[in-house]
């Protein structure tokens, strides 16, 4: 499955390089910064939820004004909690993707305000440690969705308000991150 993903990758990339060259494209990087909610799963355990800053690195490529692929690491949750007195314990999400944008803008010349989505594929991990228990992780491959409005200050700048969705899982657990972050987009 995961080959036969890589390769309609390649092969969809492979196919819009000859509209790249003609069209109106740009590199672009990316922040953003918000907030998110974890809900964990825990088989045999429970379940639990809680909030922490997040944030995403993002960089790729705008093939026209409307469709781009990028490449990001996001960090979801890094939190420090007391586990069973006099325990401390440490939970940790991120995840590496790589996805296709599609964008709206409805200003003259591309600038002014705009709606996104996003989707891709994402490798996530979660890592954990206890205090006299030691530490583990686990890693698994996800589908992610989003969806952004902002505004195009000028055909290099952007900022955007964003949503996105994530799951995880491994080792009997089951991980979701729900995302709010405001997004900074450098065109070049």
């Amino acid at each position: 499955m995961k080959k036969h993903l890589v390769l309609a990758s390649a092969l969809v990339l492979a196919g819009l390089s000859s509209t790249a060259a003609a069209a109106d494209s740009n590199w672009f990087v990316r922040g953003e910064v918000g907030r998110s909610h974890a809900q964990f799963d825990l088989s045999g355990v429970g379940s639990d939820s809680d909030n922490d800053t997040s944030y995403s690195l993002r960089a790729g490529y705008w093939f026209n004004r409307n469709f781009a692929v990028e490449g990001f690491y996001s960090k979801f949750y890094d939190q420090d909690f007391s586990y069973q007195a006099p325990n401390d314990a440490n939970l940790k999400l991120s995840a590496f993707g790589l996805g296709v944008v599609g964008k709206k803008n409805f200003g003259a010349d591309g600038n002014g305000f705009f709606i996104d989505g996003r989707a891709g594929v994402t490798r996530g991990k979660v890592e954990g440690s206890i205090d006299g228990f030691g530490s583990d992780s686990a890693t698994s491959t996800k589908a992610y969705f989003g969806a952004g409005a902002g505004y195009d200050f000028s055909r290099n700048f952007g900022l955007s308000l964003n949503y996105d969705h994530h799951k995880g899982s491994g080792d009997g657990i089951s991980i979701t991150a729900n995302t709010l972050t405001l997004g900074a987009e450098y065109r070049f």
